[in-house]
């Protein structure tokens, strides 16, 4: 598989491409593309959650632990004391750094139900619903949140496939096949899980509407300019 720098490399080069992409279709403002390209780096890591306990994933653990903190203090900012809102966020942090980093490792096994195309479209949905009812963002923006994180996921699972190829030997290692799949097959209920939770969180998203509005517009706005846009 993938080394980690490699994993972080690609993840932030192609979450990098689509940012700009959307900047240029003005989707997005110039400044929005740096957050989009730490949701792609992120979804780049994600899938490794599973993994053993390794410098790698602890790191990611910080920084999903980091980005729940924050979630939670802008969450209820103005809405109580400071020292209550940094209580809540140093909550968030220990929750997710300590408590569910050590359910994974207990529970989860590597190139498991994580490792999936399932997993890629719960993440993107998790985020896109984190980002439209606990941050207030707009459902354009909370749909881009989404698309990132999944984009930078079936990245990873991608280069997991890609280097399962030993193109000097020409042949297949035995982890191809253990990467980008659609769900687990070897463990039927983590997968009924994971699919539950996926379809639950599809129902809660945010109408997907604004978006094809958005990219309406754009479409008739460069068919209009002459670029050629189909």
């Amino acid at each position: 598989m993938a080394n980690f720098k490699t994993h972080v490399a690609v993840a932030v080069a192609a979450s990098t491409a689509a940012a700009g992409f959307a900047a240029d279709l003005k989707l997005i403002t110039a400044d929005q593309t740096v957050w989009l390209v730490l949701l792609g780096t992120i979804g780049g890591m994600l899938p490794d959650i599973d993994a053993d306990n390794s410098k790698p994933i602890r790191l990611l653990f910080n920084v999903l632990a980091i980005i729940c903190a924050i979630t939670a203090a802008k969450a209820f900012y103005g809405r109580h004391e400071s020292y209550w809102v940094l209580g809540v966020a140093a909550v968030a942090y220990l929750m997710v750094r300590y408590g569910v980093f050590g359910l994974f490792n207990r529970f989860t096994e590597h190139r498991g139900v994580f490792h999936s195309l399932l997993a890629a479209v719960f993440f993107g949905l998790l985020a896109t619903c984190v980002s439209f009812y606990i941050l207030h963002w707009t459902t354009v923006q909370a749909w881009l949140d989404g698309f990132f994180i999944s984009l930078g996921f079936v990245v990873h699972l991608l280069l997991d496939e890609l280097f399962s190829v030993d193109l000097s030997n020409k042949r297949m290692k035995k982890s191809f096949g253990t990467a980008l799949k659609l769900c687990h097959y070897q463990n039927f209920t983590a997968s009924a899980l994971l699919l539950t939770a996926t379809l639950a969180l599809a129902m809660l998203a945010p109408s997907t509407v604004p978006v094809r509005q958005a990219m309406g517009f754009i479409h008739w706005t460069v068919v209009k300019s002459g670029q050629g846009w189909p």
